[in-house]
């Protein structure tokens, strides 16, 4: 397949940008203020790919912060902004299964929503992206509207398809074994990634991926993501969240399998959640 004008330049876009992530060298600035002058006007979307605290939120800022000097307008919308409340989720669960009453996994989401605003930037019109107080667990002040043609999507299980139904038959952690013995909750949840799920993720021009060493390392990011909410007397205790992060061991561990032949970048992450290194890099 030739890529059109738009993709090559959103590659080399990236390319640097990420880049500049490992090395701050000025030629990869040099690259970017030369490619912001030939800007696409179509709207393009970014999205990027990782565990529970890899660091998607910070790197999607890091990049917006970037383009923004070279006068390259960006807007940052997470996955996470499209939970459903509490209510809602109550409602799947009576519905569905007990374990959809916990936020975090496909299912848990208004992807109607989120699908219909990405497609509507895809045309041209200007959004207002919902945001979502995880602290509170509720729907939050949304977006200021801009004229941003370059949007960053990021969330925990971007660009990740349906198991086999054979994957789902085996426990992968003692929340399956105990809550959900006859897999109808993952089952379920792979349902819904084959659903809205896959058509948002086909709305994102390229992939970045941030890879994650091993599951000990996601577990230790995402405990210390959460530290800032339980001091302020919010959030999860230590023992909450060990359970919360069985939700995503499944999911995640895919991601390993899946990822690697999916995404266009990956940048790689050592155990103390330094970057290593970036593939491709040239």
């Amino acid at each position: 397949m030739i890529e059109n004008t738009s993709d090559l330049w959103l590659r080399q876009w990236l390319l640097y940008s990420l880049k500049l992530q490992l090395s701050n060298q000025s030629l990869w600035n040099e690259q970017l203020k030369l490619l912001s002058l030939s800007q696409p006007a179509q709207p393009l979307v970014v999205g990027i790919s990782g565990a529970q605290g890899s660091g998607k939120s910070s790197l999607a800022k890091s990049l917006q912060q970037l383009w923004a000097t070279q006068d390259v307008l960006s807007d940052v919308v997470s996955l996470d902004d499209y939970y459903l409340e509490p209510a809602e989720r109550f409602n799947r669960a009576q519905l569905w299964h007990p374990l959809f009453a916990e936020r975090g996994v496909p299912g848990t989401h208004d992807t109607a929503l989120l699908l219909s605003q990405l497609q509507a930037f895809r045309r041209g019109e200007t959004q207002v992206w919902r945001r979502y107080d995880k602290g509170l667990d509720c729907i939050a002040q949304p977006s200021e509207q801009t004229k941003a043609r370059l949007l960053i999507l990021e969330g925990w299980c971007l660009g990740l398809q349906p198991l086999a139904d054979q994957a789902l038959l085996s426990n992968c952690n003692v929340l399956e074994q105990q809550q959900d013995p006859d897999a109808i909750w993952r089952r379920k949840v792979n349902q819904q990634l084959g659903a809205d799920y896959q058509q948002i993720w086909q709305a994102s021009d390229r992939l970045i991926w941030l890879n994650a060493p091993d599951w000990k390392a996601v577990c230790r990011w995402r405990a210390w993501q959460e530290l800032p909410l339980q001091q302020q007397g919010l959030g999860k205790s230590p023992a909450e969240l060990e359970h919360f992060m069985l939700y995503f061991e499944r999911l995640t561990g895919e991601s390993w399998r899946q990822l690697p032949d999916r995404a266009d970048f990956i940048l790689n992450l050592e155990q103390d959640h330094k970057l290593l290194s970036l593939t491709p890099d040239e």
